[in-house]
This record gives C-alpha cells, sequence and structure tokens, in this order.
C-alpha cells in the first residue's frame, strides 16, 4: 500500500508577534521597579510578578518557538524567502527563552534565591550572542538590536544577582528591561501591521 503523504501550504504567518510581545510585557513589568524601585518587593507582589512571568514571556515564548520549529521541521510550513532559514534560529532562541521565563516565573512565585539564576546569565548571554551573529548576519537590524538588548540584560543580571555593583547594576538592568521591552512592542506593531495590513514597517 502507498502511505499518505500530506502536503501543507507555505505560509508566512510566523507567530513571532506572541513572542515578542509576551517578553516585552514582562520586560515592562520588571523594569519599572528595577530602575524605581516601586513598588516595593512585598510577597504578594513578587507572586503576581512571577505569574506574569511565566504566562506572558514564558508560556507566549515557548509555544511560539515550538511551532516555529514543529512547522520548519515537520510540516515545512514557513515559506518567507531569504528569512526562512534565520527562522530556525528565531524558533531556537524563542524556545530557550521561554523555558527561562517558565523556571524564572515559578522560582518568584515561590520565593526562590536569584543567586543561582547569576550562573544562569552567562549561558542566556552567550545565546542572546548567538542570536545577534545570526540577524546581524542577514541585516535584520532591529531584531539585531533586540539582541543586543538582551545580550546587556544578562549582563546586568549577572551583577544584580550576585549583589554586585549595587544598586547601579539592579538600576541598569531596570533601564535595560525598559528599552529593551520598547523595542519589543515597536517590533509587535510591526509584524502585525506588515501581515495583517501590508504595511513596510522596518523589522
Amino acid at each position: 500500500m502507498t502511505p499518505t503523504v500530506f502536503a501543507f501550504s507555505s505560509s508566512a504567518y510566523v507567530p513571532l508577534g506572541l513572542a515578542f510581545f509576551g517578553l516585552g510585557t514582562g520586560y515592562l513589568i520588571f523594569g519599572p521597579q528595577e530602575l524605581f524601585g516601586y513598588p516595593a518587593k512585598t510577597d504578594a507582589g513578587e507572586l503576581t510578578n512571577g505569574w506574569w512571568g511565566f504566562w506572558m514571556p514564558g508560556i507566549l515564548q515557548f509555544l511560539c518557538g515550538t511551532y516555529i520549529l514543529v512547522g520548519l521541521s515537520w510540516f515545512h510550513v514557513f515559506d518567507v524567502g531569504a528569512k526562512t532559514t534565520p527562522l530556525y534560529a528565531a524558533g531556537i532562541e524563542t524556545t530557550v527563552f521561554g523555558i527561562h521565563w517558565l523556571a524564572m516565573g515559578l522560582s518568584r512565585m515561590r520565593g526562590g534565591s536569584i543567586v543561582p539564576n547569576g550562573y544562569m546569565c552567562i549561558a542566556f548571554f552567550l545565546v542572546s550572542i548567538l542570536g545577534l551573529i545570526v540577524f546581524a548576519s542577514i541585516g535584520d537590524t532591529p531584531v539585531a538590536l533586540l539582541f543586543v538588548g538582551l545580550s546587556l540584560v544578562y549582563f546586568f543580571e549577572f551583577f544584580y544577582c550576585f549583589d554586585m555593583f549595587m544598586p547601579a547594576s539592579k538600576k541598569l538592568l531596570g533601564l535595560t528591561h525598559i528599552v529593551t521591552g520598547l523595542l519589543l512592542m515597536y517590533l509587535t506593531y510591526g509584524i502585525v501591521l506588515n501581515l495583517s495590513l501590508g504595511w513596510h514597517v522596518y523589522i
């Protein structure tokens, strides 16, 4: 018997808007507290922050990354020209960042120590540099700038987690969270407007 073969149509609708918006939301929640010290840290506040971190940056990025990798490797549905191959990097990056935020959110909700996160920052600084290399190499400047922001987040978070150069490291982390979060909102607008309305926002 001849096996049944299913063929899926190619699609330009890569769900990166979910990942951009989810991560941007997390950064815009955490950043002001780190930079301005408001609201003050409380158990209730940490529970709320952890819950947001789990769902928005965590679940949305994980879903996006998994969707991209399955679409590329199993169903071959994403055909966006020259950007098809870098989508593999986007799938890897959003998946690992999503799982990272799931762990961070749960840890924050349960009042976990941030000190071990300092060592985590080394790995995520390196994977951010990897994303920067890929997207700078293909000339995707806005996304390359996103990975510059991500690299700076983990650079400053390393010192914050180990309580070094305080309070400057905390405030620089907060500032970087806010600036990168706003860039993520720009990227969210760009990808949604381009795909939904045929606009040509530079992303």
